[in-house]
């Protein structure tokens, strides 16, 4: 059977949060009679958030493996397993709901090849924000992102991001980032190859138990859009990557 939507969902110590998420994701997507598959990538976690999937969600696929090894390792590890025509990848807190994919198809009518969701557009449905100092890091790296990087998007990190096929086997294969720079490095790849990006408002929730770490991660953020410069300069991303082996 041929698969329209693949919804992949990297999961670290999810057991609080990605029951509901799966419950709605899947509520949603039967309701529109969609030939959808879910796909849940356990990045080494050390709760019970396998079990939890399959009691919330038994039709999921689980890639499991043993060490944790971040959230860029994780979507590539998904968006490469899936099947589906198009690809969406979706934070486990389910901060931006399912239904907010029907904003992307047109974009897709209209000849993209990536959807994003952005939490900073004018007509985006923040209901509920991030503490000041998180927004007000998030404003600090996107100008980082548009002054070493050269990019123009708004909002790079929201964890709601859909491909047609085609571009995540151009994108994902040549992926370097392990990390929570990983959706910057896709969206760098991706124009590199000339593909067609388009940034659409959503509705976004913040979850409090956010598994970004203020100043590790984002020292390490930093350094990971360096990273990505030098990965294109060395020719990084012009071969795809071997193996996803670590």
């Amino acid at each position: 059977m041929s698969v329209h939507l693949s919804v992949v969902i990297p999961a670290y110590n999810e057991e609080k949060r990605i029951g509901e998420t799966l419950w709605l994701f899947e509520s949603y997507l039967t309701s529109r009679a969609c030939d959808f598959e879910i796909l849940v990538v356990d990045d080494g976690s050390t709760d019970n958030t396998a079990d939890v999937v399959r009691a919330a969600c038994p039709a999921a696929q689980i890639i499991r493996y043993g060490l944790n090894h971040g959230k860029g390792f994780a979507v590539k590890t998904g968006m490469l397993a899936a099947k589906g025509e198009y690809r969406l990848f979706s934070d486990a807190d389910g901060s931006t709901p399912i239904e907010e994919i029907e904003k992307m198809w047109p974009q897709f009518a209209a000849g993209a090849d990536i959807v994003i969701g952005s939490r900073s557009l004018p007509d985006s449905d923040v209901q509920v924000r991030q503490h000041p100092i998180r927004e007000a890091m998030g404003r600090t790296f996107n100008f980082l992102v548009q002054s070493l990087l050269n990019q123009t998007f708004i909002d790079t990190q929201c964890g709601f991001k859909c491909f047609t096929a085609a571009s995540a086997q151009t994108v994902f294969p040549r992926q370097q980032m392990d990390g929570f720079a990983c959706d910057t490095e896709m969206l760098y790849i991706a124009c590199k190859y000339g593909l067609r990006i388009a940034e659409v408002p959503v509705c976004w929730r913040n979850s409090p138990d956010s598994r970004v770490r203020i100043i590790k991660d984002s020292a390490q953020m930093f350094t990971d859009l360096l990273r990505i410069r030098y990965c294109d300069l060395t020719g990084k991303y012009t071969h795809e990557s071997p193996s996803l082996e670590h």
